[in-house]
């Protein structure tokens, strides 16, 4: 299992997956977060694209130590100033103060959850050991070694379209899994 924790490297192959985890069990409340700020739907999904292109440019810079929720939503209010500092008219409710407590109380929400990077992954490895190991040999080859389907099927000697539907069950469980212990 020790090949798994490549995935914990933010450049490794991997880690456009492991964002791409991170990003959708974030999502919801990121999209609530810039909804609380804007007055305009279509610049609540430019913004959120932006802090999502902002988040993977900048991943390098994240400290895996503190709340993933809470690193995207950095980004994204300094995205929202950027936005009002363009001239876009800024609600009347609009201030440091009420910036502040939005903060405060999404940070609240986040932190009930238990959301470092750490925590998570460690959740990620817990919920591989629960896997058949069918599935797990799979995910370790794919994740842990970063074979290639095509690859895996070949050293398994098994046709590509059962090594894929394998895979996407073992995605599928792993989400599952994650998404139960978040309650």
């Amino acid at each position: 299992m020790k090949g798994l924790f490549a995935v914990t490297e933010p450049r490794s192959h991997d880690g456009q997956e492991v964002f791409e985890i991170l990003v959708r069990e974030h999502a919801g409340m990121l999209t609530a977060y810039l909804h609380s700020l804007l007055n305009n739907t279509s610049d609540v999904d430019d913004l959120f694209q932006e802090t999502m292109v902002v988040a993977w440019r900048r991943l390098d810079d994240y400290d895996r130590a503190r709340p993933f929720g809470l690193w995207l939503r950095g980004i994204a209010r300094n995205l929202v100033l950027a936005h009002y500092r363009k001239g876009t008219s800024a609600p009347k409710w609009y201030s440091p103060e009420v910036l502040d407590a939005l903060d405060t109380r999404f940070e609240t929400l986040a932190s009930d959850q238990g959301e470092t990077f750490r925590e998570r992954v460690d959740a990620l490895l817990g919920c591989i050991q629960k896997l058949s190991d069918r599935l797990r040999q799979v995910i370790e080859l794919a994740y842990g070694r970063g074979m290639s389907l095509r690859d895996i099927a070949l050293t398994l000697n098994e046709q590509e379209v059962a090594v894929r539907k394998r895979a996407q069950r073992a995605r599928n469980q792993l989400y599952n899994c994650l998404q139960n212990l978040n309650g």
